[in-house]
């Protein structure tokens, strides 16, 4: 069955980045050390994204 709304093409990138928020999230509650750095990395993410689309929007106009 065929549809026309992309499903996969919609929620797959969001519930990427909100995967990647929850290890970020989980690894600086549970860890110490190397997994505060992965935990910074993981969390700069969403932040890289929202800035890398709002700078692609700000060049189309």
């Amino acid at each position: 069955m065929s549809s026309a709304f992309p499903f996969g093409k919609v929620y797959a990138p969001a519930a990427i980045i909100a995967m990647v928020t929850m290890y970020g999230l989980l690894s600086a509650l549970f860890g110490d050390g190397v997994w505060d750095e992965l935990s910074w990395v993981a969390l700069a993410v969403p932040l890289a994204v929202v800035v890398w689309k709002y700078t692609r929007a700000i060049r189309r106009k």
